[in-house]
C-alpha cells in the first residue's frame, strides 16, 4: 500500500506476526504469574498448623489475595492507559516474585495475609485484566480469539500449579514451595515483560481505536460501564456456587471429596475450551450476543443441579457448566473494545474485572452462608440463578442499546 507521497506505507502491526508474538508471550505470563491465586490454596494446611489458627483465620490470607488482585486490576489497568503495559508488568512482575520470597520469611498468619494483598494479589492483576486489555490493541479482526485465548492462562495457572506445587511443599514445606515460586517468577516473567516494549497501535497512530471504530451505543461511557459492572457482578456470584462448593455439595451427597474435586477439574478444562470457542464466537457476532448467551447457559446449567444429583449427572452438568461459563469474563474486555475508546481500555476493562472478582468472593461466602440457614445447596443454586438472571437483564439491556444505535434500514 502506497501512502500519500508515493512511498510505500509500513504494513500495520495489528493482526500481524507482533501480535501473535504478543499473544503468546501473555499466555506464558498469564500461566506463570497465575500461580498468585492458586498458591495460597494448595498451602492452606499447613499454614493453619504452622501458625496455629482456625480455619477462618487461615483464610484471611486468600481473601486478601482477592482484594489486591482487584484493587490491582483497576490500578495497573489505568495505569498502562497512560504509559503502556511493560513497564507495570515488569514492575509488578518484580513485587510478586519478591511477594513469594517475603511470605516464605513471615511469622504470622497476619504477616501472611498482609503480604498476599499487598504484593502478591497486586503482582498477578497484572497478569489478567490490564493484560488481556493491552493484548486487545494489537488485534482487529481475530480480537475475540487472541483475547480468550490470553484469558485461559489463569485456568492454566489453576491446573498446573496445583499440581506441581504439593511436589516442593510436601518433601521441603510450604516456604521452600513459596522460595522456589518466588525465584520462577522472577527469572521468568521480567524477561516476558522485556519482549512486550512495543507501543500499542493506537498510541502510535495517535490515539485511534486500534484498526477498527468503536461501534455506536445509545449509552453514555458511564452508562455502558455501570451496566457491565452489574452484569460482571451478577454473573460471578452465580459462577461462584458451583466452583466454591462443588466438593462440599458432593460431600453432602454421600460421593465424597475426590468426586467433588473431578468435577471442579472438569469445569476448569472445559472452561479453557470455552474461553478460545467464545473468541471464535465473538469474532462472528460480537461480545454482547456472545456474552449473553453464555450467561443464559450458564443459567441452565445452574437449574440443572438442582434435579440432576446423581453422581454421573453432576459429571454431566458440570462439564455443561464449564462450557458455558469460561467465556463469559473475557467477553468484557471484547465489549469494551468495541464500544470504548482504545485509550480508556485498561482502566473500564480493570473496574469490570474488579466486578467480577468481587461477585465470586461475594458468591462463594453467600452461599456457604444460605447452606447455613437452610441446610441444603438447593436454595444457594436458585439464589445464584437469581444473580444470574440480574446479569442477563443488565445484558439484555446493553443489546437493546446496541440494536437502537443501529442505522435504520431503508
Amino acid at each position: 500500500m502506497l501512502s500519500a507521497n508515493g512511498m510505500r506505507a509500513p504494513a500495520s502491526p495489528i493482526d500481524g506476526p507482533q501480535a501473535w508474538m504478543r499473544l503468546v508471550v501473555s499466555l506464558a505470563l498469564g500461566t506463570i504469574g497465575g500461580v498468585g491465586m492458586w498458591a495460597v490454596i494448595v498451602v492452606l494446611p499447613a499454614v493453619q498448623a504452622e501458625f496455629g489458627v482456625d480455619r477462618a483465620d487461615a483464610s484471611l490470607p486468600y481473601t486478601a489475595t482477592m482484594l489486591g488482585f482487584a484493587v490491582g486490576n483497576v490500578v495497573i489497568g489505568r495505569a498502562i492507559d497512560r504509559i503502556g503495559y511493560w513497564i507495570p508488568a515488569f514492575v509488578t512482575s518484580i513485587l510478586l516474585g519478591l511477594g513469594f520470597i517475603a511470605a516464605s520469611l513471615t511469622t504470622s498468619v497476619l504477616q501472611f495475609s498482609l503480604v498476599h494483598g499487598l504484593l502478591i494479589g497486586v503482582g498477578t492483576a497484572s497478569t489478567f485484566g490490564p493484560l488481556i486489555a493491552d493484548l486487545s490493541h494489537w488485534f482487529d479482526r481475530r480480537r475475540g480469539v487472541a483475547v480468550s485465548a490470553a484469558a485461559t492462562g489463569s485456568y492454566l495457572a489453576g491446573t498446573l500449579w496445583p499440581a506441581v506445587i504439593p511436589s516442593v511443599a510436601g518433601t521441603e514445606g510450604w516456604r521452600t514451595a513459596y522460595v522456589v515460586i518466588g525465584i520462577i517468577c522472577l527469572v521468568t516473567m521480567v524477561p516476558l515483560t522485556l519482549m512486550l516494549r512495543a507501543k500499542p497501535p493506537h498510541a502510535e497512530a495517535g490515539g485511534g481505536n486500534g484498526g477498527r471504530p468503536v461501534l455506536p451505543i445509545a449509552l453514555s461511557p458511564a452508562g455502558l460501564q455501570a451496566l457491565l459492572v452489574v452484569a460482571g457482578l451478577g454473573c460471578c456470584v452465580a459462577m461462584s456456587m458451583p466452583q466454591v462448593h462443588i466438593v462440599a455439595y458432593c460431600m453432602d451427597l454421600g460421593y465424597g471429596v475426590a468426586r467433588g474435586a473431578d468435577m471442579l477439574s472438569i469445569m476448569m478444562a472445559a472452561g479453557i475450551v470455552s474461553r478460545v470457542a467464545s473468541g471464535f464466537i465473538a469474532d462472528r457476532i460480537g461480545g454482547i450476543r456472545t456474552l449473553l448467551a453464555g450467561s443464559v447457559l450458564q443459567g441452565l446449567a445452574l437449574l440443572f443441579y438442582i434435579p440432576f444429583d446423581g453422581l454421573a449427572s453432576l459429571y454431566v452438568v458440570s462439564l455443561i457448566f464449564g462450557l458455558s461459563q469460561g467465556g463469559i469474563v473475557p467477553c468484557y474486555a471484547v465489549i469494551v473494545r468495541e464500544y470504548m475508546p482504545a485509550a480508556e481500555a485498561g482502566q473500564r476493562v480493570g473496574i469490570v474485572i474488579m466486578a467480577t472478582i468481587l461477585g465470586m468472593a461475594i458468591g462463594g461466602w453467600m452461599s456457604g452462608w444460605i447452606y447455613d440457614l437452610t441446610g441444603s445447596y438447593s436454595a444457594a443454586f436458585l439464589n445464584g440463578i437469581a444473580w444470574n438472571l440480574l446479569n442477563v437483564t443488565a445484558m439484555v439491556l446493553v443489546f437493546w442499546s446496541a440494536r437502537r444505535a443501529l442505522p435504520a434500514r431503508s
